[in-house]
């Protein structure tokens, strides 16, 4: 049963549980500013990510990222053939590009990473004179690499799997003390266009690459 106090209290309520003019426009400006902080907070996570992906590209770019190496004329390769030692051995990349073999007669080299050469083989051997052939390919000797510039005795050198410029300028007896580190650079033998690259101690070198140390200047 419902008396006019009650009647009265229950419309009190719902009077003070409605949010005024002032209070709603309160109210929206926070979920306006929240919304804005929430797109600002997107926007800066994705300018966070572009740099860290653009820092990324400068760095390897920086270290000039050693290319897979393609065989050359003058190279010296051993093929090993399992289980066939009379199709295995050491030959050399004549000035054609090619590779003479026992059985299979020439195979291209030339302008090829080993393991290309490596499936060269196993294509000429298969299915005609072996089923399922495993062939690997080492290289044995190359193109040496030139180092110029800020070194106390730059020229060619021979090459060794793995190297680094650090490890060619050791070889060439270390930097001079004008020699501008930082902005060492390398030219790539398999770049066509003969590219100056940013290089650092860390970046590896390969047959035919020319390292140059700049002289610094005062």
């Amino acid at each position: 049963m419902y008396t006019l106090e009650s009647i009265d209290r229950s419309e009190s309520t719902t009077t003070a549980t409605q949010p005024t003019p002032h209070q709603a426009r309160s109210r929206a400006g926070r979920v306006s500013h929240t919304s804005r902080f929430a797109s600002l907070a997107a926007a800066v996570v994705f300018a966070i990510s572009s740099f860290a992906m653009l820092a990324t590209s400068s760095t390897a770019q920086a270290q000039g990222s050693a290319p897979a190496y393609r065989l050359d004329s003058g190279d010296k390769v051993k093929v090993t053939v399992f289980g066939h030692e009379d199709l295995s051995g050491e030959f050399e990349v004549d000035p054609q590009g090619k590779v003479s073999m026992p059985l299979i007669q020439t195979v291209q080299a030339q302008g090829l990473t080993p393991q290309e050469f490596e499936s060269e083989i196993v294509g000429a051997l298969q299915p005609d004179y072996l089923k399922n052939p495993t062939v690997t390919v080492e290289v044995l000797t190359s193109k040496p690499f030139y180092i110029l510039g800020e070194v106390e005795e730059p020229g060619s050198y021979d090459y060794v799997s793995g190297l680094t410029i650090l490890e060619s300028v050791a070889l060439a007896g270390g930097f001079t003390y004008r020699a501008k580190q930082k902005k060492m650079t390398i030219v790539r033998a398999t770049d066509p266009e003969k590219r100056k690259i940013p290089a650092t101690v860390e970046t590896r070198v390969l047959p035919g690459d020319v390292i140059e140390i700049p002289e610094r200047r005062w």
